[in-house]
């Protein structure tokens, strides 16, 4: 019985040290706390963006917000999204940011490597889980050089729009 007790806290300490279901990873983790106490999915017509929240005792930062410009993809579970590079009318793939309470935003380098995965979901109102990782490129900018992965679940909201106002 011990034996048995013994392997499931083995077994339940390595998947909290892999990280849940909302989870971040990565050298960025060097520039600021990766913590996490919820994550938001939003999705429209033409992005995809996940961000992750941490509740201070005073405050909430935006630890990472991910956003995908969906421009030329069919985003659908078990499809590998490239975060590298260009859309076809040349805006960047994907962008980082990081806002903590009482700092300016910071926009990361662009993205040299990296991919995403949606596991379900992607849709306004659905369960979305998925996961990500990436590079940033060398050189200038916040976060040039490192990396960041990080794991996500949430229902989608719609980022839609609205409906067109009457003319």
């Amino acid at each position: 019985m011990r034996a048995v007790a013994c392997l499931a806290l083995a077994v339940c300490g390595t998947l909290v040290g892999c990280g849940g279901d909302n989870s971040l990873s990565g050298s960025v983790g060097d520039l600021f706390s990766l913590e996490v106490s919820r994550v938001e999915v939003q999705r429209n017509v033409q992005a995809l963006q996940v961000s992750y929240y941490r509740s201070t005792a005073t405050d909430v930062d935006l630890v990472v917000r991910l956003s995908v410009d969906t421009e030329g993809l069919e985003l659908k579970p078990g499809t590998e999204v490239d975060l590298a590079g260009l859309t076809p009318s040349g805006h960047a793939r994907a962008t980082v940011v990081h806002l903590a309470a009482g700092e300016p935003a910071r926009v990361f380098a662009p993205v040299e490597n990296g991919d995403l995965v949606l596991d379900e979901g992607g849709n306004p109102g659905e369960p979305t889980r998925g996961d990500f990782s990436l590079s940033f490129k060398k050189g200038e900018g916040y976060g040039a050089g490192r990396t960041l992965g990080g794991r996500f679940s949430a229902v989608a909201a719609d980022a839609g729009f609205g409906p067109e106002p009457p003319l």
